[in-house]
């Protein structure tokens, strides 16, 4: 089975199964409810089968343990960033790229709860428990990266930029947006993400005399 997604294992018959089915999503539903009310710390196995009035038993044929039923429900609130329009100047859709994912920082609060529990979170005491987390991790990263990679991997930006690392570009561009939030430092607007990405564009812009690659 690949693992480039969050698919935690489950009986053969679960696609067949509606019985499985609604108690899986009734498991998650609560479990949603529970982490946008208090937080990481209300999503206990205890309060989830309580709220979701399915048995324990049933749940751990779900989720072996509470870390895999917190990255399933993390898992399943990550909103979409979407990508700019693909036309215009390279430095307009990256200003719009960026405050879409400012916005989203702003107005989606789980978003920056789940980068940190991810990050921060207490050391798993399973393999299946290291997976996991692993596997929202990368979830999480690819989903920050597609619409970065699809802008700054186009013929225009290999064109205007010079080389760069995508992973260290992602944290220039982004890891102010996710420190600002984190800290409370200050709400990052448009104009902050129009210094961002000029600040990026001079550190990066091409020569006249350098060759494209």
């Amino acid at each position: 089975m690949e693992r480039d997604a969050l698919e935690f294992p489950v009986d053969d018959d679960d696609d067949v199964d509606p019985r499985r089915l609604r108690s899986r999503t009734r498991l998650l539903d609560a479990a949603t409810e529970l982490l946008s009310a208090g937080g990481i710390e209300a999503v206990t196995i205890d309060a989830v089968t309580k709220a979701s009035k399915v048995a324990r038993t049933t749940l751990y044929r779900h989720f072996s343990s509470s870390t895999q039923l917190l990255a399933a429900t993390f898992e399943r609130l990550l909103p979409q960033v979407h990508p700019p329009p693909g036309t215009g100047p390279l430095r307009d859709q990256l200003i719009e790229l960026l405050s879409r994912q400012a916005t989203l920082f702003q107005e989606a609060p789980l978003h920056v709860t789940t980068l940190a529990w991810v990050a921060l979170g207490p050391t798993p005491n399973s393999t299946q428990e290291t997976y996991d987390r692993h596997a929202l991790r990368t979830r999480i990263v690819d989903q920050y990266r597609q619409p970065f990679d699809r802008l700054l991997q186009s013929p225009k930006a290999r064109a205007d930029l010079d080389e760069f690392d995508p992973q260290l570009i992602l944290c220039q561009l982004v890891g102010p947006l996710a420190f600002a939030r984190l800290t409370g430092l200050r709400a990052i607007d448009r104009q902050d993400c129009e210094r961002i990405v000029d600040d990026f564009l001079a550190a990066h812009r091409r020569h006249a005399d350098e060759p494209a690659t």
